[in-house]
C-alpha cells in the first residue's frame, strides 16, 4: 500500500476506541458521520423500531400460528399474478403449506422440535424472466412473512471479499425490524445459484464456489447465526460498547430451523448435459422415444441429482434441496396474457405513471399482440415487456405531461412508429395547447406573488409573445419566464418602494425586451418620487 492512499476511517476509529477503552475515558458515545463501506452494515437492533412495529410483529406471528391455507388456495392466489408455470405453482404450493403447517404444529406443541424434520427447501430452474422471483415474492406476501432476495454471485467463502452467506439471515432480521421472533419464520431467496457451481477443470475445483455451497448448506439445515458479523466493524464496535457498559457482550443469535430457503438459476448449460445423458441412455437396450425435438428448457424438467452434481454442486448441497421444479419459457401468447390478466403487470404500472399527470390511455388488442411479439424477440421473458414499453412510451412520457393531451390510444401504428404517432397526436391537440400555456403563465404569476408579494398580470399580447417563444425554443413557459424575468423581483421592489405600486402589468413591450423596459420603469419611478 502506498503512503498516498487514504486511511480506512473505521480502522482509525477502531484504534481510537480501543485507546479510549484502555484509558478509561470512553463515554459510550460514538459518532460516525461517514456512510459504511461495501459489506459493512450497522448491527441490527435488538427489538422493533418505528411506530406500530410490535403490533405488526404480533400480527405476523398470529398469522403463522393460525396458518390454515391449502395448496389449491395458494395456487389460485399465484394465478392472479403469475402467468403459466402451473407445475411450479403446484410444487411451491405444497412445499409452502407443508413447511408452515409444520411451523404451526411446532408452535402448538414444542415437543415436536425434538423430532427430525427435513425442510422442503426448493430449487427453481428455468430461463430468465419467467417469474421465478415474482412467484416467491407473491408467496411471501400471501403468508405475510419477511422475505429477503439476493444473488449468489455476491457471496464469497470468507466474507472478506464479497458478502458472507450468513448476511442473508441478518438481512432477514433487519427486514423484520430487528425482531428475531418474526425473522426466524421468513423466506430467503437466492438467485443465480448456478453461477457458484464449481465443476472440475484443468486446475481443480473452484474453491470459492465450493466454499459458498458448504456455508449455504449449513444455513439450510438448522444452525445458529450470530447477528453480529465478525467482519463488520460496526458490529465489533457495538460489542465493545456493550463490554464497557456491562462486562461480557450478550450473544445474539437466530436459528435457521424454520427459515425456508429457495434457490434458483437459469442453468443454461445444463439442458445440453441432460440431453446428452438421455441420448446416451436411448442408444442402449430398451430405448423408447427420441428426445431431440425438445426445447432446451424442457430438458430442465428431467434434471436429476446426478446432473446437478456433474454441473458442479456438492452432493451435500444438492441433498439440502429436495424440492426441484423447472419453470416454462414464455412465448408471445403468454406475454399477451400477462398484459391482459396478470395483476400488477407492467401495463398497469404505465397506466399509473400517466395517471400521475391526469392522462389516460387505451391499448387495442392488436397493439397488445404486437407488444408481446416484440417482447418475445428480446429473449428475456417478461422483462422484455419493459424493454418494449420503454421504447414505445419514452417520448410520450416526456412530452405529454406539458401538453393539453389528456387521453390517447395505443395502436399497432403507435408500437411500430411511436415518434410519428406522438407527432400526429400533438398536431391534433395544437388548438388547445395555447390555452395550456396560458394557464402556465397564470401559475407563474401566482408563484411570483407568493414568493415576492408582487402581483403580475399578463396582457393578451404579452401572452402571445411568451407562448410563441416557448413553442419556438422548445422550452416550458416556466423556463421562459424564469429566464426573461429573473431580475424582476429586485426592480419591481424598487418601483414599489418609490411609488407604492404592488400590481404590475406585463405588456407586449415588456415581454419582448424585459431588461430595457424594466430599466425605464425604474428610472420613471425615481422621477415620479422626486416630483412628488
Amino acid at each position: 500500500m502506498s503512503g498516498n492512499e487514504p486511511k480506512n476511517p473505521f480502522e482509525e476509529l477502531g484504534k481510537q476506541l480501543q485507546e479510549a477503552l484502555r484509558s478509561g475515558k470512553f463515554t459510550g458515545v460514538v459518532n460516525v458521520s461517514q456512510p459504511t463501506g461495501p459489506g459493512i452494515e450497522a448491527a441490527p437492533p435488538s427489538g422493533g423500531s418505528g411506530p406500530g412495529s410490535k403490533e405488526e410483529s404480533a400480527e405476523i406471528l398470529k398469522r403463522i400460528r393460525e396458518f390454515n391455507l391449502k395448496p389449491r388456495e395458494v395456487r389460485d392466489f399465484l394465478n392472479r399474478f403469475v402467468v403459466k408455470q402451473q407445475e411450479a405453482k403446484k410444487v411451491l404450493s405444497v412445499a409452502i403449506c407443508d413447511h408452515y403447517n409444520h411451523v404451526r404444529q411446532c408452535l402448538e406443541n414444542p415437543s415436536l422440535l425434538e423430532r427430525d424434520y427435513q425442510k422442503q427447501n426448493i430449487l427453481l430452474l428455468g430461463p430468465t424472466g419467467v417469474g421465478k422471483t415474482y412467484l416467491m415474492r407473491t408467496v411471501a406476501r400471501l403468508i405475510g412473512v419477511p422475505f429477503v432476495k439476493a444473488d449468489a454471485t455476491k457471496f464469497s467463502e470468507t466474507g472478506y471479499v464479497g458478502s458472507d452467506v450468513e448476511d442473508l439471515v441478518r438481512d432477514l432480521v433487519k427486514t423484520s425490524n430487528g425482531d428475531t421472533d418474526v425473522a426466524q419464520y421468513g423466506i430467503v431467496y437466492i438467485d443465480e445459484i448456478d453461477k457458484i457451481a464449481s465443476a472440475p477443470g484443468m486446475t481443480g475445483r473452484d474453491v470459492s464456489g465450493r466454499g459458498v455451497q458448504i456455508n449455504l448448506l449449513k444455513l439450510m439445515e438448522d444452525t445458529e447465526v450470530n447477528l453480529f458479523s465478525p467482519n463488520d466493524m460496526m458490529s465489533q464496535m457495538s460489542a465493545m460498547m456493550e463490554m464497557q457498559r456491562g462486562g461480557r457482550p450478550r450473544k445474539k443469535t437466530i436459528s435457521t430451523r424454520h427459515i425456508l430457503f429457495i434457490v434458483s438459476g437459469a442453468f443454461d448449460k445444463m439442458a445440453e448435459s441432460v440431453k446428452k445423458r438421455l441420448e446416451a441412455a436411448q442408444a442402449g437396450f430398451g430405448a423408447t422415444s427420441a428426445v431431440t425435438s425438445k426445447e432446451p428448457w424442457e430438458y430442465l424438467k428431467l434434471v436429476e441429482s446426478s446432473d446437478l452434481i456433474k454441473y458442479g454442486f456438492e452432493p451435500e448441497f444438492v441433498g439440502r434441496l429436495p424440492v426441484r421444479v423447472s419453470c416454462d419459457a414464455l412465448d408471445a401468447s403468454d406475454l399477451s396474457e400477462i398484459l391482459i390478466s396478470s395483476e400488477g403487470n407492467i401495463l398497469e404500472q404505465y397506466r399509473l405513471d400517466f395517471k400521475g399527470y391526469a392522462i389516460d390511455f387505451k391499448v387495442t388488442p392488436e397493439a397488445i399482440h404486437e407488444i408481446a411479439s416484440r417482447a418475445h424477440l428480446e429473449k428475456t421473458g417478461a422483462r422484455g415487456l419493459m424493454t418494449v414499453f420503454e421504447r414505445v412510451f419514452r417520448n410520450f412520457k416526456f412530452e405529454l405531461p406539458s401538453t393539453a393531451v389528456k387521453s390517447f390510444e395505443v395502436t399497432t401504428q403507435t408500437v411500430e412508429n411511436p415518434a410519428e404517432s406522438l407527432r400526429a397526436l400533438l398536431i391534433d391537440h395544437q388548438h388547445s395547447q395555447r390555452s395550456v400555456l396560458r394557464a402556465d403563465l397564470a401559475a407563474f404569476a401566482q408563484r411570483f406573488a407568493t414568493e415576492h408579494g408582487l402581483q403580475l398580470e399578463f396582457s393578451d399580447e404579452a401572452c402571445e409573445v411568451l407562448i410563441d417563444l416557448s413553442v419556438s425554443a422548445d422550452k416550458t413557459i416556466r423556463a421562459i419566464c424564469d429566464e426573461r424575468f429573473r431580475d424582476f423581483e429586485h426592480g419591481l421592489k424598487i418601483i414599489a418602494r418609490n411609488t407604492g405600486q404592488s400590481k404590475f402589468t406585463i405588456t407586449e413591450t415588456l415581454a419582448k425586451d424585459p431588461d430595457k423596459e424594466l430599466s425605464r420603469m425604474i428610472v420613471d419611478s425615481f422621477r415620479d418620487r422626486k416630483e412628488s
